[in-house]
């Protein structure tokens, strides 16, 4: 019966891939990291905004940054942001835990490339069928701008949550 259960939440949060041939890119030229999901994780995190449940990934050179706090963060970097409705299912009634998968997002290092937005570039694929967001490159002034605050981190927000 665990099982089940644990298998029916998986399917219902993990989007499904289309085949490595035919991945969804974004209006800027950015396509989706395919093995994103096998990076490691850098940090969960809560939008309250949002109402969104995310976790943090981040490819070797990301890592390798977060743990180091080396910043600016190297080309080649990429963090990905898998974001989930969050909810409170009444079978859990004091857990909030990832319900619909709404998106992910993934931040790209390269510093010349991406220089009018701080060296990143930025891509997001919303909800299961992964549809590219925005209806032009500009849609990145967007993200940039949210990440404004966090200047001084190279615009990155999260930081590494270290384990013991």
């Amino acid at each position: 019966m665990k099982r089940l259960l644990l298998l029916a939440i998986i399917i219902m949060v993990a989007p499904t891939l289309t085949p490595a041939t035919d991945l969804p890119v974004a209006p800027n030229g950015i396509g989706l990291f395919p093995d994103y999901r096998s990076w490691n994780v850098i940090a969960p995190s809560y939008r309250k905004d949002k109402n969104h449940i995310r976790v943090i990934f981040g490819n070797p050179a990301a890592i390798k940054a977060m743990k180091e706090k080396t910043r600016p963060f190297p080309d080649g970097a990429v963090l990905a942001k898998v974001a989930w409705d969050a909810t409170g299912l009444s079978t859990f009634p004091v857990a909030t835990i990832p319900d619909t998968f709404s998106q992910v997002e993934f931040m790209v290092k390269n510093a010349e490339k991406y220089k009018e937005t701080g060296g990143w570039g930025f891509a997001r694929f919303v909800g299961n069928e992964l549809k590219p967001y925005g209806k032009d490159p500009g849609f990145v002034r967007e993200c940039f701008g949210c990440h404004q605050p966090v200047k001084g981190n190279d615009f990155v927000f999260t930081s590494y949550a270290a384990v013991p």
